[in-house]
């Protein structure tokens, strides 16, 4: 029996009470560590922790200038709400980013906001949003990534007449560099949101914290898949993980107990302000000592 891959490790840095170039020298610094394979920003207009009036930075133009200023790492935002822009202009900038990136973009998308904290309902007022009942929220995630694939890969203008996304003469050019297209990475953990997991994505990401319930919500994908005729194991299953900086042998448990749960791609939440060599400690204290072990599915 072959020895199962070892989980892909990256990193998450939310753009929020920091400063630009904090986030830019661990960004850079972890495009020089090969354990680190990927790099994500969160996707709020307003803060969500510490000051309600502190700093917050557009998660996707953030993006494109990390991209630039990085050459090895994928990248992302983890996750896109889906409540904050229009699904084709959505596919434009993401083609954008993966252009700039020279293919390294993972599109990550789910419905949007949550109810805690509840900071995060502000922003949808403050900057003229509507916000949608849960129910019309993920019919609508589920449009979206209809419209997204086929902007990303029809030859053709076609026009789309969904419940709540309504294009005509749609057409997306250029291409992102990706075939056939960037990998799309879904976010959440509703049973409605998995079903849309199921039928949509490459990727299902959820927040660790209690395994048992990661592990049951992994299991509802499995027999979502089922339903519809889905490999269950072509979805790569993601897991989001805080970092205590003082107290790395729970996140190394953390890590052991995802990657025996079959979780092969691992994001690292850091936490601000970030130690000087941070990225190179995460390699060093984080996963190699965690050795990667588990039955983990590459992708």
């Amino acid at each position: 029996m072959s020895p199962a891959p070892r989980p892909r490790f990256g990193i998450m840095t939310a753009p929020s009470q920091v400063d630009y170039h904090d986030i830019l020298r661990v960004w850079r610094e972890a495009d020089t560590v090969p354990e680190i394979e990927h790099a994500w920003l969160f996707d709020h207009l307003m803060p969500i922790f510490g000051d309600p009036e502190g700093p917050t930075y557009e998660g996707w133009t953030l993006l494109s200038a990390l991209a630039a200023q990085t050459r090895r790492l994928r990248l992302g935002v983890m996750v896109t709400s889906n409540r904050f822009r229009p699904p084709a202009l959505l596919a434009k900038i993401a083609t954008t980013v993966d252009i700039v990136s020279n293919g390294r973009l993972d599109l990550g998308i789910g419905v949007g906001s949550r109810p805690n904290p509840p900071q995060a309902w502000r922003e949808y007022p403050a900057h003229g949003l509507p916000f949608r009942p849960p129910a019309q929220a993920v019919e609508s995630l589920a449009e979206a990534c209809t419209v997204i694939r086929r902007l990303w890969t029809e030859k053709e203008p076609f026009d789309f007449h969904g419940t709540h996304h309504h294009l005509t003469g749609a057409f997306g050019s250029p291409k992102p560099v990706q075939r056939p297209h960037p990998p799309i990475l879904i976010g959440g953990r509703s049973s409605a949101t998995l079903r849309v997991v199921a039928e949509h994505a490459d990727l299902w990401n959820i927040p660790g914290g209690d395994i048992d319930d990661v592990v049951r919500r992994s299991a509802l994908l499995d027999r979502y898949c089922a339903d519809i005729g889905r490999d269950p194991a072509s979805i790569v299953r993601s897991i989001h993980l805080p970092v205590d900086y003082d107290r790395p042998g729970a996140v190394r448990e953390a890590i052991g107990e995802a990657a025996d749960a079959g979780f092969g791609h691992i994001v690292l939440g850091l936490g601000a302000p970030y130690p000087a060599g941070v990225a190179r400690w995460v390699a060093d204290e984080l996963i190699g000592a965690s050795g990667g072990k588990g039955r983990a599915h590459g992708y």
